[in-house]
């Protein structure tokens, strides 16, 4: 077995060294990537699967998982190589790398064969080659994009808000091929330096967060009537990305330039977030006079 496979190493060798036709014999019957026109062996010739994703996309740190699905492969071997560099990564169920990293998967029965990337890195990213021993080769391409997932608060880095008013800060998340498992918001304040997380049900009431998962994940925070103690630097916190902060200033009569004033500049999911916290603490206060009455 290991005879063959160091054979097919020479071939893919060949293969890339040698150019596209160079060993064709134009129309003649030893042509090496002639079959006989609706015989048998065009019909089972192996052939690639259009529906396999050319574009994967991996979290760095995470596995990354290349398919390649090859129909009537016969005796036929299937490799991977790594386009950078040319590198053959694996042939068969063979490795030919000492990165231990990469391994090829297939399942007896099935027409996939699967490069199998442990802890990709940004480094990994690029085209790799999915070749199939035929004469010529025959080959599939796949693209591997490794991605950092970032988070950051918009209109940072400081932001000023009246007293009295609702503070909005807005976290997106991005570059994550899936949502991050929980997102944790911090306060720290100016004055003392104390960090913690917001909690929805603490004592100062009129704290509210919601997010929204999907290709870009957001993340709102909405503080209620604004006072001094709520200036400091706010966090924001995914499970799978590094924190992003703004500084939050809140202001009793000055206007600098960086102000955010009322709903200006707030996203329409803010506003209508903003409109039903501000309601319900009407409600509440209108319920609490009348049960004091």
């Amino acid at each position: 077995m290991r005879v063959r496979h160091a054979a097919h190493l020479a071939l893919l060798l060949l293969a890339h060294l040698v150019p596209p036709g160079a060993c064709d014999v134009a129309g003649g019957a030893g042509s090496v990537n002639s079959l006989p026109a609706g015989g048998a062996g065009a019909r089972l010739a192996p052939s690639f699967d259009a529906a396999t994703p050319r574009n994967v996309t991996a979290l760095v740190g995470k596995s990354a998982y290349l398919s390649c699905r090859v129909r009537n492969l016969g005796n036929r071997t299937v490799s991977w190589i790594r386009h950078r560099d040319l590198h053959i990564l694996t042939v068969g169920g063979y490795t030919y790398t000492s990165d231990q990293r990469f391994q090829a998967t297939h399942s007896p029965q099935t027409d996939d064969w699967t490069l199998h990337i442990k802890w990709a890195q940004q480094r990994d990213a690029g085209v790799y080659e999915c070749q199939v021993s035929t004469q010529p080769v025959r080959s599939f391409f796949v693209t591997l994009h490794v991605v950092v997932p970032s988070a950051r608060i918009l209109g940072g880095p400081d932001l000023h808000v009246d007293m009295g008013s609702t503070i909005n800060l807005t976290c997106l998340i991005q570059f994550s091929p899936e949502p991050p498992a929980y997102i944790f918001w911090y306060h720290e304040d100016e004055v003392s330096g104390r960090k913690q997380v917001i909690s929805y049900d603490s004592s100062r009431g009129g704290v509210s967060v919601v997010t929204e998962k999907g290709a870009a994940t957001t993340s709102y925070l909405l503080v209620q009537d604004a006072a001094p103690a709520d200036s400091g630097r706010y966090s924001c916190s995914p499970s799978n990305a590094e924190v992003a902060s703004v500084r939050v200033h809140v202001l009793n009569g000055e206007r600098p330039a960086a102000m955010q004033t009322g709903s200006a500049g707030l996203s329409d999911c803010s506003r209508v977030l903003a409109a039903l916290l501000a309601a319900a603490a009407l409600h509440a206060r209108l319920r609490a006079a009348l049960l004091a009455s």
